[in-house]
């Protein structure tokens, strides 16, 4: 499924294997962590591509690679038609400088010993040319101003912050260098509920002010829709189904993602107890031991004796492509078939402007 704008980020083929080793002098190789396991996907610019799924399939591990603080094991990152995953030196840190990184903790993600205006400026130290030093102060404070703070808080301590507020500083932090994709590692997931309605509608107002691209990563079903122009479903280190937001949600083709939706609440007392509630069966395999054919097999109510010999091509299925269909998008099954499994979403669209962070006021 291609972006719906020009591609400013190109993933193909990506992977990344952590080896399992045993002893000290000698090392014996017994294995590999298959945290990505070939994953591929486009980003447009200015378009945000969601990133869903359980816990360890690999979609913090994507977030590191496309950031290069990991190398990957194999595959590439193409920005703007090159490749970064051979770079290094130089030409790597002019690269960084278009792509930031929102963390997932903002407890952990701030320096306890710097204050905000030190937090926010640091990339100003790695990267000079960004701002002169005269200008510094102004710029740290104009972007507090953008993230909804005080500037007037360029001199506190992140432990003088609520969690939303110190999410915010990080948000300021990355857009120090005015990147132009920013990689958003789950990062409401440590928020109270009114606190992430806030911190996602800043996001979605700075996407149009400074024209960004995002990969959203998060296990929240609910956000990543309010947010996503398209959504990738991963599961054990692999993406099983993209499409833009409304054919996963409304018309999803890949059983693993009708479960997923089938576990989303639903606020409607009468659709709630109408709508088809699916459970899996079993547990996640090991990403040291993935199953053979399709790894979602073990747990597949569909399982048949093809899925074992045969790994499913990430690609529009046979039954639909002859169709112009919501259900003629990506999805790595050997037996998809459209299931609506939530009532259709009804409610205001997805945009919002947030003030400043008076809800989430210093802890």
């Amino acid at each position: 499924m291609a972006p719906t704008t020009e591609p400013i980020l190109e993933v193909g083929g990506l992977v990344k294997h952590y080896p399992l080793t045993r002893g000290v002098v000698f090392r014996k190789h017994e294995g590999a962590v298959k945290a990505v396991d070939g994953v591929d996907f486009a980003l447009g610019r200015g378009e945000t591509l969601g990133i869903v799924g359980e816990s360890g399939c690999g979609k913090s591990t994507v977030a590191k690679l496309l950031c290069h603080l990991e190398r990957p094991t194999a595959g590439a990152i193409r920005f703007k038609g090159e490749d970064i995953t051979r770079l290094s030196g130089r030409a790597l840190k002019a690269v960084r400088r278009n792509i930031q990184m929102v963390f997932q903790d903002p407890y952990t993600s701030l320096n306890p010993r710097m204050t905000v205006g030190d937090i926010v400026g640091e990339p100003y130290d790695i990267h000079p040319e960004a701002a002169p030093k005269g200008e510094r102060r102004r710029r740290v404070q104009e972007l507090l101003d953008v993230v909804g703070l005080d500037p007037e808080y360029i001199n506190r301590y992140p432990h003088q912050f609520s969690g939303g507020q110190r999410q915010r500083i990080g948000i300021a932090r990355g857009l120090a260098l005015r990147p132009e994709v920013i990689v958003a590692d789950e990062p409401v997931s440590a928020l109270d509920v009114s606190v992430q309605a806030q911190v996602v509608n800043l996001l979605d107002r700075l996407q149009a002010e400074f024209d960004l691209s995002y990969v959203f990563i998060a296990h929240d079903l609910s956000i990543v829709r309010h947010i996503s122009d398209r959504v990738g479903v991963m599961y054990l280190g692999r993406i099983v189904e993209i499409g833009r937001d409304a054919e996963i949600y409304d018309h999803p083709t890949h059983p693993y993602t009708q479960a997923l939706l089938s576990a989303v609440p639903v606020p409607d007392p009468e659709a709630r107890e109408h709508r088809e509630r699916i459970l899996l069966a079993g547990d996640v395999p090991s990403p040291t031991n993935i199953p053979s054919g399709c790894r979602f097999r073990t747990r597949c109510w569909k399982a048949q004796e093809r899925c074992a010999r045969e790994v499913p091509a990430l690609a529009v299925p046979a039954v639909f492509r002859d169709t112009r269909g919501p259900a003629a998008h990506d999805s790595a099954c050997h037996f998809a078939e459209e299931k609506r499994v939530v009532p259709p979403e009804e409610g205001p669209p997805r945009s919002g402007t947030p003030g400043r962070a008076n809800g989430d006021g210093p802890g």
